[in-house]
This record gives structure tokens, C-alpha cells and sequence, in this order.
């Protein structure tokens, strides 16, 4: 009773408290627009785009009340419907109104099919790992949207669809016309009419219902998979009212629906909704649609954008107060995504095979690292080079996500901030190569916590938004040289190191960064025994239980976050020195998904993982096409996701037991003394009773 009587208090306070940032936010936006008017009919249009990306975050916040999951698909849903719409209308020549009821009836289908074919799927999955899988949809989708206009032998990006009617209106210098006036009616009735559904029908409520407790709710027999698939298609929906809108005064979108950018200024407005509170995200996206349009109506560059709704972004999050609801704290209570890697009892890592096994794979991979150089040409070896450079962006996603359990979707943003500062140091104050890596590192730290300290102090996936908008703020604006003179834009070269020893080929820069990876890996597998790993990851399976032995858990999921982007840094200057010159498009977000999508399907519980991601990363360049290229990653994460939640690199753990066991039963038939099982040093704890599964360890060690 005391805890609700509290929240029932804390209530009119949080009232009063939006209340106040809304008017302070208005008064801001009434100042500026002093200082910088905007043309009516422009303000208009900039009214209508800020409620078309309100549609967008109010399908976000659909999905996230029904299955507490970000949907990084949540744009892409619309965009096989609005291609295919845009294609009948523009290619096909059919009436606008017959256009975008077949584009609606196919977007209403194809959230059902999603949420049937592959979200039910994982129903029983943790909340990270269904959230991975909406990158997995949303790369799906983005191929359909690119091949289905091909049916007609043309592309339908940046196709606009002709005016629904003759119309126009010239409000001072702008004009307005029909596509305008339409979205500017059909926009406000949409959100009306998804009031009304929730609020008024027997199916809105239960959806509500279900998306406060579904547990409760099923107990009452409310059937809450049958309304989540009500929910996507809902959402989706919504994703094809906001973009065929748009098609008809901007023109269709290029390649990924919405784009990134504006993906990122819906998922804003959810956060700055607390993920659900409806009217909130609906006025918010308005609010930042209508700056995005401001802003580059000054501007005349939409680079500028995104740096500004980053920062109030981080701003809303470190002014919101931390919240004691079941609904908070529930959002966090299974993020667990990784299949930690238990090491073997010492007893049977002792045993006469195991001994052979492991010292004869690590000769023969020593071997291989050696000869490798000698046998493989200049652009293979260059290519090898960065494989052990993603091999250590994987082992800092490894400790941010497999140990923390924690989202972050722009960490090449981290690897270009260490990789441009280490850059600097070589390149204009002549800074040795090893020391400016360890600058690196810590710019990659102190970019983590300016990013993570807002986000990290509230419960919930507010860390995966944040990190996409820095890694959105980094390539557009942060270190692009275009608006910063110390960006590095020569040729870098590398001096010896200590003045002594040379690295200037690419034998010698090989040879260094794979000093350099075992070096990380040694100072990972350290940490992760120490108490400071073992608190991470106590964090990350129990936040309540942690919080009960007075850790500090926004200090240790800190912690774990400027590891990982120092480790992230010290790969970025790593990275842009074997390049022989810093280049911002190959840190963009496209990038910082692929990265992490392919430290899914490595796994994240080994350093084999970090190993089989990296190459995967570099192998798919390999393909011929951008389609492919998103295909393989896709689908490779949602069969990963579905058959090996723990990724390939689980699987060399199940074989290095099966040899366990058969190195076992073989000195049992040898030897009549029984194999004394001698525990390995606990790092986390008891061990459990099973010899082939010993004490929580690192989380990494293989045979």
C-alpha cells in the first residue's frame, strides 16, 4: 500500500514536471522562431512532416506497449507497400485513391505475416534478442522494397506521386498544393481514430490491457498473441500512411524506408514519451518533424539536423527521474542475450586429450598466423589485417552486450572517434603509433560515458536509441571536416615505433595489430574475472538482486560502457592507420548494424565469437551486390537467432565438451583411478555439479 500510495503522489509531480518541460520547450521554440522566422505555408508543410513522423513513433510505441521491444522494422514496414503503391500510381497510372487502398490492405498483411512468421518465434526470447531480430526484418524489408519496383524495370526512389486533385495555395513566397492539404486532413485523423481504437473499442482496450501485464492478461484469458499480431499490422499501417503521405510531397524514399535519420527522430519522440505514454510521443514527433524542416530550411543542409535533436535527446534523458514502476522495471528483467562459455574443470582440462587437443589447435593456429603472411598477396594480407581489427570491435560489443546485456547500434561511432583522434596524434603532433592508440582508447571512453550517462541511469533500451544517435551525429556532423578543420584529411604514415621498430608494410602492421588483439583479449579475459566483470554481469541477469548487495549498477553499467568504447577507440585508430588515412563514410550507421548483427551470429559469450563474427563481417563484402550483402546478414541472424540463440561460436563449445567427455570415458577405460575433479579458480561463484560445465569463468575461454 505504501508503494502505491507513493506512486499515486509521485503522479501530480510528474504531471507538473512534463507540464513544465513542454512550456520551456515551447518558449525555446517561440524564441528561435523569433530570431529565425519561417515562412507560413513553410511552417505548414513543416506542421505536416512533423506529424507524418508522429505516425511513425506511435507505431513504435504500439509495438513496444505489446511486446517491450524496440522495432528497428517499425519504418521498413511501409516500405514494400508505399514501392508498391508508388509503383501502381506513378508506373502503372492507376488513381491515387485505388493506389493507396492496395498499398494499406499490403502493409496491414505484411505486419500480420511479420508478426506470425517471425516474431511469434520468438515469443519466448529475451527482449534483446527479439529486438536484434527486427534488424534482422528490417534488412529483409529493405531488399523488397529495392526488387519490387524492378517488376516494372525502374526504380521508384524519390518518385513523387502527382497531385490528388488541382489545388494549390500560395502563402506568401510558398505554395501548397493538393498532397499537401491532403496529408495536413488525413494525418490528425489517423491519430484520432488510433485514440479512438484503444480507448473506445473492446479490442483497443484489451491491447492496452495486455500491453500493461500480459502474464495477468492471459491468466484472464485475453489472447495476447492474437492482439500482437493486431499490433503490427497496425503499426505497419501506420509506417505506409506516414510515408505514402510523404511520397506525395517529398518523394518516395531511397533505399531504406524513412531513412535512418528520421527512424532515429520518431524513436526520439518515443523516448521522450517514457516508451508509452501515447499523447506525449504523438506531440513529440510532431515537435521534432517540424524542427527537422526548420532546421534545414535555414540551414539548407540536413547534416545539422541530426546533431540537434541528438543533444536534446541526451538532455531529456539525463532531466527525466529514474522510475519505480512495475512497468520500468519489468522492461529490464530478461536482458539476457548471451551463452556465457564455462570453462572446463581443471581436472579435465588435465586429461592426456585435452592436453593434446588444446596445446596442438594453439600450434597449429600459431602456425597458421605465421605463414599466413608469406603465402597470401598484399590485398588479402591488407584484408587479414582487418579481420583482427573487427575481431576487437567484436570483443568490445562482447563486454557491452554479452556481459551487460546492454544495445548499441552506433559503435562504429566510437571506433571513428578513437580512430580520428589517433590520426591526430600521428599525423600533426607526431605522436608515437602505440601511445596514440592508447589516446584513442581513451577518447573511445570518454565518448561512452557522455553518451551512457544520460541513458544508463533509466531502466529500459534507452542506451540503443542513444548510441544511434551518436553514431548518426558522428558521420554527419561530429567529424565531418566540413564543419571541423582538425579532422585528419592526409595520408597517414606510420613512423616506427619507439623510433625503432618499422610497421610501414603490411606484413609488419599485421604482425602489430595481432600483438595488439592478444593484448585486448588478455586485459578482457582479466577483467572478466574480477570482481568488476562479475558485477556486470550480475547486473545483467539480475539488476533487483545486485542492487540488494549495494552495487552501484548505474556505476558498473558505466563501467562496462567506457570499456567497451576504449576497446572500440583502440580499434579505431588500429583501423585507420591500416587504411593509411581517416574516412568518415566507413563509420556510418550501416556499418555499426552490421557490426553488431554479426556479433549475433558469432556469439557474444567468446572470443571465438568476436573471431567467426569478424569474419563474416569481411566476407560479405565479398558479394556482389548491396541486396545480397543484406541478405546474408538477415537471414543469417534470424536462423542464428532461432536455431543457436548463443551464435557459432557456441557450437565450438558444445564440440570442445563432446571431446571432454570422450577424453573422459578414454581414460576411464585406460586408467582404473577415477578422474578427481579438482574445481577451477571460481570467478562468479560456486561451480555447478556438472564436470564439463565448471565455474562461471570469463565467459570466453575455449579449448
Amino acid at each position: 500500500m505504501g508503494m502505491m500510495e507513493r506512486m499515486r503522489g509521485s503522479e501530480p509531480a510528474r504531471r507538473a514536471q512534463i507540464a513544465v518541460a513542454g512550456l520551456l520547450v515551447i518558449g525555446a521554440l517561440v524564441v528561435a522562431f523569433n530570431l529565425w522566422p519561417l515562412p507560413w505555408g513553410a511552417a505548414i508543410r513543416g506542421l505536416v512532416l512533423g506529424m507524418l513522423t508522429a505516425l511513425l513513433a506511435l507505431g513504435l510505441a504500439l509495438v513496444y506497449r505489446a511486446n517491450r521491444v524496440l522495432n528497428f522494422a517499425q519504418a521498413d514496414l511501409g516500405s514494400v507497400p508505399t514501392s508498391l503503391a508508388v509503383a501502381l500510381v506513378v508506373f502503372s497510372h492507376w488513381p491515387y485513391p485505388v493506389g493507396f487502398v492496395v498499398g494499406l490492405v499490403v502493409a496491414v498483411a505484411l505486419g500480420a505475416i511479420v508478426e506470425l512468421a517471425i516474431v511469434r518465434r520468438f515469443r519466448h526470447a529475451s527482449r534483446l534478442v527479439l529486438t536484434v531480430a527486427t534488424l534482422g526484418i528490417t534488412q529483409i524489408l529493405v531488399v523488397l522494397g529495392i526488387l519490387l519496383p524492378r517488376w516494372w524495370g525502374r526504380n521508384a526512389a524519390s518518385e513523387r506521386l502527382p497531385q490528388m486533385f488541382p489545388w494549390k495555395l500560395d502563402i506568401g513566397p510558398f505554395r501548397l498544393l493538393a498532397n499537401d492539404f491532403v496529408a495536413l486532413v488525413v494525418a490528425p485523423v489517423v491519430m484520432v481514430m488510433v485514440a479512438l481504437f484503444l480507448n473506445r473499442t473492446r479490442i483497443g482496450v484489451a491491447v492496452r490491457a495486455s500491453a500493461e501485464r500480459s502474464d495477468r492478461a492471459n491468466m484472464l484469458g485475453i489472447p495476447v498473441a492474437r492482439l500482437s499480431t493486431i499490433v503490427w499490422a497496425l503499426a505497419a499501417a501506420l509506417s505506409f500512411v506516414a510515408l505514402f503521405l510523404r511520397a506525395g510531397i517529398l518523394g518516395a524514399p531511397i533505399g531504406s524506408a524513412f531513412d535512418v535519420s528520421n527512424l532515429l527522430f520518431a524513436m526520439a519522440a518515443l523516448v521522450i514519451g517514457r516508451l508509452h505514454h501515447l499523447p506525449t510521443v504523438a506531440l513529440a514527433g510532431i515537435g521534432i518533424g517540424f524542427v527537422d524542416y526548420w532546421v534545414q530550411w535555414h540551414a539548407q543542409s540536413p547534416l545539422l539536423v541530426v546533431p540537434m535533436v541528438s543533444a536534446l535527446l541526451l538532455a531529456v534523458l539525463l532531466f527525466q527521474r529514474r522510475s519505480v514502476s512495475r512497468r520500468d522495471s519489468d522492461a529490464t528483467s530478461s536482458w539476457r542475450g548471451a551463452e556465457e562459455v564455462r570453462p572446463l574443470s581443471i581436472a579435465l582440462a588435465r586429461l592426456p586429450l585435452m592436453r593434446a587437443v588444446r596445446w596442438g589447435g594453439a600450434a597449429l593456429l600459431a602456425a597458421a598466423l605465421v605463414v599466413l603472411p608469406t603465402v597470401l598477396r598484399v590485398d588479402r594480407l591488407i584484408q587479414l589485417t582487418e579481420v583482427v581489427i573487427f575481431v576487437v570491435i567484436g570483443l568490445s560489443l562482447m563486454v557491452l552486450t554479452g556481459w551487460a546485456g546492454q544495445i548499441s547500434l552506433g559503435q562504429m561511432g566510437f571506433v571513428a572517434v578513437g580512430g580520428a583522434v589517433s590520426a591526430l596524434c600521428t599525423s600533426r603532433w607526431h605522436v608515437d603509433l602505440t601511445l596514440a592508440l592508447i589516446i584513442g582508447a581513451l577518447a573511445g571512453a570518454i565518448a561512452a560515458l557522455l553518451v551512457g550517462l544520460p541513458a544508463l541511469r533509466l531502466q529500459g533500451l534507452y542506451l540503443a536509441v542513444t548510441t544511434l544517435a551518436f553514431g548518426l551525429s558522428v558521420s554527419s556532423w561530429l567529424l565531418n571536416d566540413r564543419f571541423f578543420g582538425w579532422i585528419p584529411t592526409e595520408r597517414l604514415r606510420v613512423a616506427p615505433l619507439f623510433g625503432r621498430i618499422e610497421v610501414d608494410t603490411p606484413t609488419r602492421f599485421y604482425a602489430y595489430s595481432l600483438v595488439v588483439m592478444g593484448l585486448v583479449v588478455l586485459a578482457v579475459r582479466g577483467i572478466r574475472r574480477s570482481r568488476a566483470g562479475r558485477v556486470i554481469v550480475a547486473l545483467r541477469e539480475n539488476e533487483r538482486a545486485a542492487q540488494s548487495f549495494s552495487i552501484a549498477t548505474v556505476r558498473a553499467k558505466l563501467s562496462a560502457f567506457m570499456l567497451s568504447g576504449a576497446i572500440a577507440g583502440l580499434a579505431g585508430g588500429l583501423f585507420v592507420h591500416s587504411q593509411h588515412a581517416f574516412s568518415l563514410s566507413q563509420f556510418g550507421v550501416g556499418q555499426s548494424f552490421g557490426v553488431f548483427t554479426a556479433a549475433i551470429i558469432g556469439g557474444l559469450g567468446s572470443v571465438t565469437g568476436a573471431v567467426i563474427g569478424a569474419v563474416y563481417t569481411r566476407g560479405t563484402l565479398r558479394l556482389p551486390s548491396l541486396e545480397w550483402r543484406l541478405l546474408s546478414t538477415s537471414v543469417g541472424v534470424l536462423i542464428i537467432l532461432l536455431v543457436m540463440p548463443g551464435g557459432l561460436g557456441s557450437q565450438v563449445t558444445k564440440l570442445r565438451d563432446l571431446l571432454a567427455k570422450g577424453a573422459q570415458r578414454l581414460h576411464h577405460e585406460r586408467s582404473p583411478d577415477p578422474v578427481v575433479e579438482v574445481e577451477a579458480p571460481a570467478a562468479g561463484g560456486a561451480a555447478p555439479p556438472n564436470p564439463l560445465n565448471g565455474p562461471a569463468d570469463e565467459g570466453m575461454q575455449t579449448v
